[in-house]
């Protein structure tokens, strides 16, 4: 018999969400709405005037060359960091539900690269890629290609492209390995035994049936892709060479921290928050209508 828990105080669900909602204020809103606050105000490198001045630090940004090159650069980045992540945990993790012998063992050393933090990983690829000290880098040179990321914006933006994928590969495997799990065996043995390949298998029955947490990863990669890549482009580039992967939230720190421009800085982290919102209800409003649950 199925046992129902009531609360008789009014109080108590309020208690159990109220941590959850102190977190989110502090950590969330009442940070963004101080952006929100600053981007309206122009002030100097130390704080002591401050003059509210609307929205010409929007106006000055849309007049930036730099700024609304950075766009393009940003959206090339996400896509293919997207991409690329979630296609290789997904093989990954097609590759892991078939194993049987030393399972535990391959899984975990897929895992591992999550709990790398993303300055970390940034400085395991700047050590491997280096010009004059990388094993990489030195093995491409045997083989005739002169790599130097310090110098070709082109692999700048392919070295960062790596390791935030690299990064965030582990987090997609655990979703994607989990929800493979989930789907019924009967399913899978039913296909085989009416002569479905493992290919054929994979993309009428498994796929279709994990749609809801490929849809939740996208939207996860993207954000990623967009605000936690930053400690990677720290580490391996500075935005360099020549602003070549200074995407946007780089130049949101480096206009503000570098430059001391503190109110274009916050108008830049305003309006990176609102494409990400956007970009989410566009995910919500249109992508989830192919997602079948």
């Amino acid at each position: 018999m199925l046992k129902r828990v009531h609360f008789n105080t009014s109080w108590l669900p309020f208690a159990l969400v109220a941590p959850q909602i102190f977190i989110t204020v502090v950590f969330f809103l009442w940070p963004a709405g101080q952006a929100i606050f600053q981007s309206f105000l122009l002030e100097d490198a130390f704080g002591l005037s401050t003059e509210f001045v609307w929205f010409d630090n929007f106006k000055e940004l849309w007049a930036d060359d730099a700024y609304t090159d950075s766009f393009s650069r940003t959206a090339f980045f996400s896509l293919m960091v997207a991409f690329l992540s979630l296609s290789i945990a997904l093989v990954l993790a097609g590759m892991a539900d078939r194993i049987v012998k030393f399972a535990t063992t391959y899984r975990t050393l897929l895992i591992w690269p999550y709990a790398v933090a993303p300055v970390l990983a940034g400085a395991l690829f700047v050590f491997m890629f280096d010009p004059t000290l990388g094993l990489v880098a030195y093995a491409l040179d045997i083989f005739g290609y002169d790599w130097n990321h310090k110098l070709n914006g082109g692999e700048a933006m392919a070295l960062v492209i790596m390791a935030a994928t690299w990064k965030q590969i582990s987090y997609n495997f655990l979703f994607f390995l989990a929800a493979m799990q989930s789907i019924p065996k009967s399913l899978l043995e039913a296909a085989a035994i009416d002569g479905a390949g493992p290919a054929r298998r994979f993309w009428t029955i498994i796929f279709p049936l994990i749609t809801p947490t490929t849809f939740f990863l996208l939207v996860v990669n993207i954000v990623y892709a967009f605000f936690d890549t930053f400690g990677i482009i720290s580490a391996v580039t500075d935005g360099g060479p020549a602003g070549a992967t200074n995407i946007l939230v780089y130049k949101v720190y480096s206009d503000g921290f570098i430059g001391l421009d503190l109110g274009g800085s916050a108008a830049q982290s305003v309006v990176l928050m609102a494409i990400v919102i956007v970009i989410t209800i566009i995910q919500f409003r249109y992508i989830e209508k192919k997602v079948d649950y």
